[in-house]
């Protein structure tokens, strides 16, 4: 990266930084380029070099701090992914305090940006990273237990679609139960399910 690249680059963190600052005093839709600006110590014409609206500031914000997130998570996603296709099939079960708990912490700590995020699913193209969240993390595991390639993808829509709108109403809540609580609640829908498909003689997923 050249110096000019690193300039562009080192602004642009600092107005993420700005905006998850303001992001934590105020709701999204009250935050102003302005505001932002005057918090990152840059003009109006250096924001608009980098961004068209707020909203192309929040999706960028999603990626910065989800960059931060591979670093507070202790297990390394692409060492667990890389190791799908080998591990006992007991290992198979995500929905444990082991993966939840760093994700829902973190969650926690970033709810205003997550809750935003969540209002603004359509801007952000969060189905897009669901998706890439399926092939890449549960397609090796369905492959394993043996699930149909047709079914699939509605499988795991169930699943993921339910847990995350189980997340998504307790961030939207602002949190009220511990994460203990929610992995919890998690994993008694995931048993449920299990129990529900006992008796078919078909694998069941996480």
């Amino acid at each position: 990266m050249n110096k000019s690249e690193s300039k562009y680059f080192h602004t642009a963190a600092r107005m993420d930084r700005a905006f998850l600052e303001l992001l934590e005093k105020k709701d999204f839709v009250y935050i102003t380029v302005k505001e932002i600006c005057q918090n990152a110590g840059v003009n109006r014409s250096t924001f608009y070099l980098h961004y068209e609206t707020i909203a192309d500031l929040l999706s960028e914000s999603v990626d910065y701090l989800n960059a931060q997130f591979q670093n507070y998570m202790k297990t390394d996603s692409r060492a667990v992914v890389a190791r799908l296709h080998d591990c006992p099939l007991d290992e198979l079960n995500f929905i444990t305090p082991e993966y939840l708990v760093p994700y829902l912490n973190f969650a926690k700590d970033h709810r205003r940006l997550f809750r935003t995020a969540i209002e603004n699913a359509g801007t952000l193209r969060l189905d897009e990273t669901y998706d890439r969240l399926f092939r890449h993390v549960f397609t090796p595991i369905l492959e394993r237990l043996g699930v149909a390639d047709r079914d699939r993808k509605y499988i795991m829509t169930f699943y993921i679609r339910g847990l995350v709108a189980i997340i998504t109403e307790w961030l939207m809540q602002d949190c009220p139960e511990s994460v203990d609580h929610i992995i919890s609640v998690m994993q008694q829908c995931v048993l449920w399910r299990q129990q529900a498909g006992e008796g078919t003689g078909k694998p069941e997923t996480v």
